[in-house]
């Protein structure tokens, strides 16, 4: 199960139901895919197929709503 938090741009930010326990989120576009941890700062995990433009603009988006994601974390997986 791979919750989505929201999409934007044309990238789908989502969580890994199964996954490590350091806080991260998923990043999906038709042009590729990204993982960037969010703790203990907005970093990037790995990348496939996406340009540094494109990584830029993900990580702005990431920083624009960095508080929501933090949030959607905490509720799925402290439940």
């Amino acid at each position: 199960m791979s919750p989505t938090i929201f999409k934007k741009k044309g990238y789908r930010f989502f969580f890994f139901s199964r996954e490590e326990r350091r806080m991260h989120v998923h990043v999906v576009s038709e042009k590729g895919e990204a993982k960037f941890w969010l703790k203990p700062e907005i970093e990037l995990a790995k990348n496939y197929r996406l340009t540094r433009v494109q990584l830029k603009e993900i990580e702005e988006i990431i920083e624009s709503h960095y508080n929501e994601l933090s949030k959607a974390w905490e509720k799925y997986f402290d439940r």
